[in-house]
């Protein structure tokens, strides 16, 4: 069976949709509420510029991916699940934890898949990261440190509800469950909402995690980091190839009252090439073939809008 899908939402992150579904070969439709902007991509992608009540009518149409401002993802996506479509949300699926929880609903209901567009997720020096932890690489885990700084983005939302987003799905996906404490310090520098925050985040199990985000800084940092009982990783999305990757085979330990440690040289692990964006729609369109549930679900998708009004209880008018 061949899947077709539309995309909903042409925006700056909407035409990456675009694009990589057309190069995938899934691309059915796209529709945007900018006419010129539709009709520029319609004839660069060779695809048909159609109305959202258009696509949620055609049969021929199993899936659809929402890139629109966050306040239309939940009304849209509910519209969609009961048009019979499987649909891929662009994070954050809502802004505030009712709409999320509506949405997770009647996707169950209708027996549809949701899906939220966390691309980290399916990078593939993430996923070797992910599966070293697994293997024991570096012992238990103890804790999670994530950072996002740069400079710009100032689209009417905050720095919380823009970059967090990223790195919370990262967290949870290595807690393994929801927090059971959050704790949020937000600064104002530049602009009129949170420019700068920093998240901490504490798990039942004991784990404990961290996330700095900022659009105000002078200098980029895309860095994720896990700590265990015998070393630790790093996912550097700004190294280059080869280096994106590093085991530091650390050491800790009691040395009679005190604590000594032991440093070592990072230890770069060779990882698979692939296009983290490529690699999510490709899951999607799986799991539309197959039934699976997604690996960004909606459990994820809601307890992503849970964490994000606990840190930042004013949510974005975007």
């Amino acid at each position: 069976m061949t899947i077709r899908i539309a995309v909903i939402g042409c925006g700056q992150w909407g035409q990456n949709h675009v694009r990589t579904l057309k190069e995938i070969g899934a691309l059915a439709a796209l529709s945007d509420g900018n006419p010129e902007r539709a009709a520029a991509l319609s004839e660069r992608f060779d695809v048909p510029a159609r109305s959202t009540d258009d696509i949620l009518a055609d049969e021929t149409i199993q899936g659809l991916v929402l890139a629109l401002p966050p306040r239309l993802h939940g009304p849209t996506a509910r519209r969609a699940f009961q048009a019979g479509k499987d649909v891929l949300i662009e994070k954050p699926i809502g802004l505030d934890l009712s709409d999320a929880e509506e949405t997770a609903r009647v996707a169950k209901v209708e027996g549809r898949l949701l899906m939220v567009g966390h691309v980290l997720r399916f990078h593939p020096v993430f996923e070797a990261l992910d599966t070293l932890v697994r293997g024991g690489a570096i012992g238990e885990l103890r804790h999670i440190l994530s950072t996002r700084l740069g400079l710009g983005r100032f689209l009417g939302m905050d720095a919380v509800w823009d970059l967090a987003p990223h790195d919370l799905s990262l967290v949870l996906h290595m807690a393994g469950g929801a927090p059971e404490c959050v704790e949020t310090l937000r600064r104002t520098v530049l602009s009129d909402e949170t420019d700068a925050a920093d998240i901490a985040l504490r798990f039942a199990n004991g784990l404990t995690g961290e996330i700095h985000v900022s659009r105000v800084s002078p200098y980029r940092d895309r860095r994720f980091s896990v700590i265990g009982t015998e070393g630790m990783l790093t996912f550097d999305d700004l190294a280059p190839e080869g280096q994106k990757l590093a085991l530091y085979r650390h050491k800790v330990w009691r040395d009679g009252a005190h604590f000594a440690f032991q440093g070592a040289d990072a230890d770069y692990q060779q990882t698979e090439p692939g296009l983290p964006l490529d690699r999510e729609l490709r899951h999607f369109i799986d799991c539309i073939a197959t039934r699976a549930e997604p690996r960004t679900g909606a459990a994820e998708a809601v307890e992503t809008v849970r964490i994000l009004n606990l840190a930042s209880p004013r949510a974005p008018a975007a």
